[in-house]
């Protein structure tokens, strides 16, 4: 089954980050080669934390060619409601069926922070325009035929202040078409219940796939550094000491990761998992079969 008709069908759903690769297509073929069969779809990033890279649209193109499904994300931080049409409709000429639509992080973010911000849309603006492209029309109203095959999604972050409002941003992107949310790693499992709790009561998660991410790292390190350096990422100093403390950190944070995706899950209205590895080699099949999950059979 094909992710789009997976989200549509209400089963379970496990998509992964797509590494980041520039120019090197051996790397990019290694790392598809170790995803295909554990995901049903893989995140290609756009410029990911303001950071420049090989475009989102190459790098899509080229996975659907390599057999794997890619959501292409597209933000609006760097590129006009043109330029974000066009590269909808271009990687769907190349049979690119899912996208993923967000603001993105501000360029102080990244490593040039002398960029000229764009912003001409925000993510549910963007998420309108997708789903209307996918209904056969530009923003102008101008028509394309065939309109192009589109599964429209976005993101939430429930662990970032401000706690009570962000029900309602999920809310105005899933009223906008989107119809599945990848939620940022959250740290506080209090405030994911919370978030997902009251996605439950606004009737959100019949409406949505709501994919919680687990970030697998082989440290304190790795904690640390999304601790201090990643906007809208909180990890408690406990949690970090315990990590850096115990008798083998890799062992622990796995288990962490581990015990993250079991308490995602039991979740009322959650739906699978968004997994980013920075561990590498085995890490996601081991999660997935310590978790019970199959190997996927998407197509």
């Amino acid at each position: 089954m094909r992710f789009d008709e997976l989200v549509r069908s209400g089963g379970p759903v496990v998509t992964a980050e797509f590494p980041v690769v520039d120019t090197d297509m051996a790397a990019l073929v290694r790392h598809a080669d170790r995803l295909r069969g554990w995901a049903d779809a893989v995140n290609v990033t756009d410029n990911t934390a303001a950071h420049a890279h090989a475009s989102n649209v190459a790098v899509a193109v080229a996975l659907r060619g390599l057999g794997l499904e890619p959501i292409m994300q597209v933000a609006c931080r760097d590129k006009n409601r043109l330029a974000l049409q066009a590269d909808i409709v271009g990687a769907a000429l190349h049979g690119v069926r899912a996208v993923c639509c967000l603001t993105g992080d501000d360029v102080t973010a990244g490593d040039e922070p002398q960029a000229r911000r764009v912003f001409d849309l925000d993510g549910p603006q963007l998420i309108r325009v997708a789903c209307a492209l996918a209904e056969g029309r530009y923003l102008s109203g101008r028509a394309i035929d065939p309109a192009p095959e589109l599964l429209v999604g976005a993101v939430e972050n429930p662990g970032a202040p401000p706690y009570s409002h962000r029900v309602d941003r999920a809310a105005k992107k899933i009223r906008a078409g989107a119809r599945f949310l990848q939620l940022q790693i959250c740290y506080h499992p209090d405030r994911l219940a919370a978030f997902m709790a009251g996605a439950a009561r606004a009737g959100l998660t019949s409406r949505a796939a709501f994919l919680p991410t687990i970030c697998l790292v082989k440290g304190a390190g790795g904690l640390r550094f999304m601790n201090e350096k990643v906007p809208g990422i909180s990890v408690p100093a406990e949690t970090i000491d315990r990590v850096e403390k115990a008798a083998d950190p890799s062992r622990a944070a796995y288990e962490l990761a581990l015990a993250q995706a079991g308490h995602a899950l039991s979740l009322p209205g959650v739906r699978g998992l968004h997994l980013v590895d920075f561990r590498g080699g085995d890490a996601v099949p081991r999660l997935l079969s310590d978790l019970r999950i199959s190997r996927r059979l998407t197509a």
